[in-house]
Parts: C-alpha cells; structure tokens; sequence
C-alpha cells in the first residue's frame, strides 16, 4: 500500500521499488497470503506505471498463487488485472467481459471497498471500445460505490474520465474539432480540483493532460 501511495503522490519510480521490495521480503517469508498481497498491488503499481506486460506476468502468478491456496477474493482481483491486460493490447471484447466477470465474482466473495477501482478499469476499456454509453453507466455505478464506501482515491480519475467519455460522445467517430459539452469540460476542472486537494500529483498530471488536449484541440494554444 505505501507503493501504491507513492505512485498517487507522484513518485513511481520509488512506488515500483517498494513493491519489488516487498514481493522479496514476502518471498523469503514463504506466507502465502503475504505473497498474494504483496503479487496484487505489484500488478497495481505496474497498472498505474501502463505496463502491461508486467501486470500480466504479475496477475497470472496472484491468479495461480489464490487458486492454489483458496484465496477466492485475490484470484478475483489477479483476474480483473488480466482483463485490463487484454483490453492494453487490443482485445477489448475479450478484456471486458473477463473484467465484469471478475467484479462479480470480486462482489461475491463479501467484498465491497475496491469495487469503484475495478470499475474504472472496465470503465476504461469500454472507452478503448467506443462504447461510451455503457463505460458512463459504470462511471456513475462507481462514484455510488466511492460515496458509498468513502474510499476516494481514484475519485479524481472517475471525474477524468467522465470527460473524456463525454467528449468521445460529442465526437460521434468523426475526427474533426467539434464544440464539447460543457459538462466534460467541467469533469476535467473537476479531476483537476480533486487531485491537487489530496495532492495526488500523478492524478493531477493525467487530469492537467487530458484538459490540454482538450483546450489544443480548441486552438486555446497558450492556455
């Protein structure tokens, strides 16, 4: 958690060393559960950093590991990674049903609190898809779900992309400059604000990005 914490704060170099830290540190161990913890949110930092190659190699070890121990919760999530992975390298179809499967099977085991970030990845690839309908229809199930639970750390990015899916809408296919609604436009000031007030600076960038494509595209060159 404190890789994970380290990436949010801006640092993803030292995230991504403190992961590998501590998948040693739980190798030497030999504690299966401390093993599977330490596999997940390596396979998170490595999301975060988009390396997918990574989090692949990473979810399939988690996904073995929680097959061979029981643990019905980690092997969900191990599965939720691996769909991310193939919606990465173009199978989007495939990367999605294999994530909503893996939230399911993720909600039936009782759990509940890291439901808003599967929801973003699934969210995301529904974006890759053009499917924007159906990735806000998630979008609003997460923020339920962030309000609900009060875990608001990927609350910046839910706004982000919110955005961006709008603004995917107003495109319609076409590739020329089209007058976005205002409302994406605002869920990028949104992600923006959220993000410098939890000083998630590695949020805040992507927000900061996705506004300055967004004002490029509408000739506001010095803004």
């Amino acid at each position: 958690t404190l890789a994970r914490a380290l990436w949010t704060l801006g640092y993803p170099d030292q995230a991504l060393q403190k992961s590998q830290e501590a998948l040693a540190l739980t190798r030497e161990l030999a504690h299966p559960f401390s093993l599977a913890f330490a596999l997940y949110f390596g396979a998170v930092v490595c999301l975060y950093r988009r390396e997918w190659r990574e989090v692949h190699r990473l979810a399939e070890a988690l996904m073995a590991l929680s097959a061979e121990q029981g643990f019905a919760q980690r092997l969900a999530q191990g599965r939720i990674m691996l769909g991310w992975t193939l919606a990465e390298q173009g199978q989007g179809a495939e990367g999605i049903a294999q994530i909503r499967q893996s939230v399911a099977e993720y909600g039936a085991t009782g759990a509940d609190l890291g439901r808003s970030s599967y929801l973003v990845l699934l969210a995301e690839a529904y974006g890759k898809e053009g499917q924007v309908e159906e990735g806000l229809t998630v979008l609003a199930d997460a923020t339920t779900a962030v309000h609900r639970n009060r875990i608001c750390f990927n609350e910046a990015e839910i706004y982000r992309l919110k955005g961006e899916l709008l603004l995917r809408q107003a495109m319609g296919g076409s590739d020329s400059p089209v007058k976005p609604p205002p409302e994406a436009e605002a869920y990028l000031h949104q992600a923006l604000d959220v993000a410098h007030r939890q000083e998630a600076k590695s949020l805040q960038l992507r927000a900061a990005m996705s506004l300055s494509r967004l004002w490029l595209q509408q000739g506001k060159r010095d803004e």
